[in-house]
């Protein structure tokens, strides 16, 4: 039985591959059938049902590749392992974004949450700026989680800047690691939520998570990467720059951070709406706004963080 698929409205190396990698390997599993690529059609030439088979399965691999930056072999064994599905790549409403280490399904909670889950997948470059407890960072985190256990990325990469809080870096004990690592523990507690300890250790042994202050970020250029700035409010202009021309090759960035909880000396210095007003309007770059009715953590929070707000900066007897 002879038929011939036609890809449309999709560049053929795009499904191919580079060398057509991803289309050998995907012939693999037809050792029997005769398999040509012309152009944006493909002949096949082989008994009816695996004619049918192929058909079937090549559709599944298109419609993945609709939902990623770049197919892989891995994509190619999944579907041939029958533990793919593009549906696994779509988020609407309280869709699961990905399961914690107990089983449970963490979704976006509020409107907004969806709101930032929705910009994941239509942008690049996205920024989410609100007040504690809105789980902006927890969010986000949980994208990176799932695209790199959907092979979307080849790696996560976490930064904070290190901004003194009350106390000053050089007071602290410890080396190194041992003065940077409170600034960056929020960031490992949710990664701990949603993968299990041993693991997470090996990713970031291995290096396919990568934890580390801003400062480490400088000359680096991050391909196929979810990378995420959290507290970007404790950055100046020249800080948030550098971080966002690491951006590299199929990569997201996301970009987190509070206005009102500036920690430098100097909170004019803090570059962090600047740098959101000049690039505001570029084409891949979304906006996402969190306010105190979006807060999930314990009911006490949005009430102190509101009772904060209307101090206006007063000072108030004890």
């Amino acid at each position: 039985m002879k038929k011939t698929i036609r890809l449309e409205a999709i560049d053929p190396v795009e499904i191919y591959g580079a060398g057509n990698k991803i289309l050998e390997e995907f012939c693999r599993y037809y050792p029997d059938m005769k398999v040509v690529a012309r152009g944006t059609d493909i002949i096949l030439d082989g008994k009816p049902e695996q004619v049918e088979d192929f058909e079937t399965k090549f559709a599944q691999l298109v419609e993945v590749r609709q939902h990623k930056t770049k197919l892989t072999l891995y994509d190619v064994e999944d579907i041939f392992d029958g533990e793919t599905s593009a549906d696994k790549f779509k988020l609407d409403g309280d869709a699961t974004i990905v399961y914690n280490t107990e089983g449970k399904p963490i979704k976006a909670r509020n409107r907004t949450q969806q709101d930032m889950v929705k910009a994941y997948f239509e942008n690049d470059l996205i920024f989410a700026l609100g007040p504690a407890g809105t789980g902006k960072t927890y969010i986000a985190i949980a994208l990176a989680v799932r695209a790199l256990k959907n092979r979307e990325i080849k790696r996560i990469i976490l930064t904070r800047p290190a901004v003194e809080a009350g106390e000053r870096l050089g007071f602290l004990p410890g080396d190194l690691k041992d003065k940077l690592d409170p600034y960056l523990q929020p960031l490992y507690d949710a990664l701990g939520d949603m993968i299990p300890s041993r693991r997470l250790q090996e990713f970031i042994q291995e290096g396919t998570i990568q934890i580390a202050p801003l400062a480490y970020m400088r000359g680096r250029t991050l391909d196929r990467a979810c990378v995420i700035l959290d507290e970007a409010q404790n950055t100046n202009l020249g800080q948030l720059k550098m971080f966002l021309t690491r951006m590299g090759c199929n990569a997201k960035f996301i970009v987190t951070g509070d206005a009102s909880q500036v920690d430098l000396p100097n909170r004019n210095d803090s570059g962090l709406l600047r740098g959101i007003s000049l690039v505001k309007d570029i084409k891949g770059v979304s906006v996402i706004e969190f306010t105190n009715e979006d807060i999930v953590r314990h009911p006490l929070v949005s009430k102190i963080v509101k009772a904060f707000d209307n101090n206006k900066g007063e000072t108030l007897p004890l």
